[in-house]
């Protein structure tokens, strides 16, 4: 990482100003005649005393925030006490003392995280204010990717964007992404998902919402926000994916929708789901299905999850369809080999750049890669990666997707993607 200079014309002026805040006063009193019967008294300089400045954060957002953040303490994320059988952990010395022991270990420390959600917090909010429509798919994507990779310091696999930016429109819930050569416009009448990822050693923040231009679908936003907070909610340790899932559809299937006259229930999409989320690996196994069923897997303590909802007004399922723009390097990928020179060459600069983050094809192109798409289509046949398609309901429905990475403290948990922007 090239490390920022501090020249003037690169300093925001909150910190500029802060600058001259040493320098010294006047020696007072340097004319006053001399005392009788002896020299004048010198009156000691006085120093203004420094000023720590603040860095503020620029539009387009484009400080780092190790600048921003210099002691490296990030801000918490909301933070909601446990309910019924877990309620006792909140006070418990032994849970309390378990709390201190990971804040301390950094190979558990939830500073990463924190980062994360605070470069996705900075980057949404400019992004919400900021998204019209008349803009390309490929002008938004760009908007939030440049905010996240200059805000998180991108570096390698230490740091950077956490998955492609999803901006799935109207009836495609999920997975789109614009690939090069995307010519869609956002509409005035479009509901847009916007889902994207940051990443601090691995530790991955998932958070997106919704937005609309005019006031058709409020109601299904807010459906879908309420399913998600009561996901948010009910979420605990030892608490049972099943019964979560059903609590959302409950909330979810509340709601309806009114469209030119006619009423349309707001359906949880049953094949979507949130997730567990572990290093490196946006699906970390466990799933939180958005309808009730009798998963008995239980949530444990010190895991994370993306708490994700998606409603339609469509049938409530979803299927693969159009273009493939999200890819990513399997887990578990087997080793096998490749037959084509291409496919080496390729592999090698996704484990180089990506590892087992989902990438897409910008990004490909972004690193220098090109004619890439046979030896990419080789690498997904021989099960090395995979392959996401968009996700998409009937044409004519619209869908809409809140979410918020939550963390399952000993204590209490953290929903460390939460602003003041929802």
């Amino acid at each position: 990482m090239i490390a920022l200079q501090e020249n003037q014309e690169d300093v925001p002026p909150a910190v500029q100003e802060a600058e001259g805040d040493n320098e010294e006063l006047e020696e007072e009193g340097s004319a006053d005649a001399p005392a009788a019967g002896g020299e004048g008294k010198k009156k000691k300089k006085k120093k203004k005393s420094k000023k720590k400045a603040k860095v503020e954060q620029t539009e387009p957002p484009r400080v780092g925030l190790s600048r921003m953040f210099p002691d490296g303490n990030y801000p918490e994320g909301e933070l909601q006490e446990y309910k019924n059988d877990n309620a006792w952990r909140t006070t418990s010395e032994e849970m309390r003392y378990n709390e201190r022991l990971a804040m301390e270990d950094p190979e558990t420390t939830y500073t990463n995280i924190r980062r994360a959600a605070e470069v996705h917090r900075q980057v949404r909010n400019y992004a919400r204010k900021h998204i019209k429509p008349g803009m390309t798919m490929i002008e938004i994507a760009e908007t939030i990717e440049d905010g996240t990779r200059a805000l998180v310091e991108e570096s390698g696999l230490e740091a950077g964007v956490g998955f492609p930016t999803g901006l799935s429109l109207n009836h495609c819930a999920a997975h789109y992404s614009p690939n090069s050569g995307d010519t869609i416009v956002l509409q005035q009448g479009d509901v847009m998902k916007v889902d994207f990822g940051v990443h601090v050693k691995g530790r991955i923040l998932d958070s997106a919402f919704t937005m609309t231009f005019d006031h058709t679908y409020d109601k299904l936003l807010e459906a879908v926000k309420a399913a998600t907070d009561t996901g948010i909610r009910e979420a605990g340790i030892d608490v049972r994916l099943g019964e979560l899932g059903g609590a959302i559809q409950e909330t979810m299937e509340s709601y309806e929708v009114e469209v030119n006259g006619k009423v349309y229930p707001v359906k949880s999409i049953e094949n979507l789901s949130g997730h567990s989320i572990n290093a490196y690996q946006i699906h970390g196994g466990k799933s939180v299905q958005l309808v009730a069923n009798d998963d008995p897997t239980k949530m444990e303590e010190g895991e994370y999850f993306a708490i994700e909802t998606f409603g339609s007004t469509g049938r409530g399922r979803v299927i693969e369809q159009g273009e493939v723009s999200h890819y990513a390097k399997m887990v578990d990928a087997p080793h096998v080999p490749l037959r084509l020179t291409t496919a080496k060459s390729l592999l090698k600069s996704i484990n180089k750049n990506f590892g087992t983050l989902p990438f897409c094809r910008r990004y490909l192109d972004r690193i220098g890669e090109s004619r890439y798409l046979l030896a990419l289509n080789h690498l997904v046949a021989q099960g090395i990666v995979q392959d996401y398609p968009p996700l998409c309901d009937q044409r004519g429905s619209m869908t809409a997707q809140f979410e918020h990475t939550i963390l399952l403290r000993p204590t209490r948990k953290e929903v460390v993607s939460r602003g003041e922007d929802y």
